[in-house]
């Protein structure tokens, strides 16, 4: 057989140790209900207490409640009061919830799960605007900020890093070109870039041409390129040596 006096008092126990000066046992005559029982205050409000007070509209309400005889297996006696800045119709609505889910609650000790979903009301309610907005407003500025990865780039690293794709980009410049043009005498063959512009990159087995027979295609070819002739000569000259 169940013993709902003692479920009850275990119950007022353990919510005095965790709500602490928020519960109070207050007579039964301010409790606004009709009953001669053990009557209960806990004081509620959008804020704890390590909360910034400022970021809240100051409204606090009290859940009154009483055991029943047979608590939890029926509901308990519940009142809502406003202490400050609850309309009326807030206090009908909050009445409503708590009959709502004090009913699907049934069998187990509720009283808390009450106090957390009056809480959660509240704080949804009437936490300022102004907090959220400049809460969303930090959360955007955070999502616009860039956060930079990688070597930072300097002259010298830059430097380096050109050095090594021109070598890279003369060297891939070779492997396609044949090797009539490769072995050709320095002033007899074309540049890499004399080559590539010639158009004769795409026959295989092209003839090298000399510099003079296609005096006329550079004077109608006006290309923009960041690397010198002679560089990629060099490094020409310098895969030529390694490969041989």
């Amino acid at each position: 057989m169940t013993d709902y006096v003692q479920d009850q008092e275990m119950e007022i126990e353990a919510l005095q140790a965790i709500l602490m000066d928020d519960i109070k046992e207050i007579h039964p005559g301010e409790s606004g209900m009709d009953t001669s029982n053990r009557c209960f205050q806990i004081l509620l409000s959008p804020q704890d207490d390590d909360m910034d007070a400022s970021s809240y509209i100051p409204v606090q309400l009290a859940l009154i409640f009483s055991h029943t005889e047979k608590y939890p297996d029926e509901p308990p006696l519940l009142n809502v009061q406003s202490v400050r800045g609850i309309k009326t119709e807030d206090i009908a609505f909050l009445k409503e919830r708590l009959k709502e889910e004090s009913s699907a609650n049934l069998g187990m000790a509720m009283i808390y799960t009450l106090v957390a979903s009056i809480k959660d009301w509240l704080i949804e309610k009437f936490e300022e605007t102004d907090g959220a907005g400049g809460s969303k407003e930090n959360d955007t500025t955070k999502e616009d900020i860039i956060i930079p990865h990688g070597e930072a780039v300097t002259v010298d690293t830059f430097v380096a890093w050109r050095e090594r794709f021109e070598a890279e980009l003369a060297l891939e410049k070779a492997k396609l070109m044949p090797e009539a043009v490769l072995l050709a005498p320095k002033e007899k063959k074309l540049s890499g870039r004399q080559w590539f512009q010639s158009g004769r990159a795409s026959v295989k087995g092209s003839v090298p041409i000399t510099e003079d027979s296609d005096e006329n295609d550079e004077e109608e070819i006006d290309f923009d390129d960041d690397f010198e002739d002679d560089d990629e000569d060099d490094m020409l000259e310098h895969y030529l040596a390694q490969k041989s």
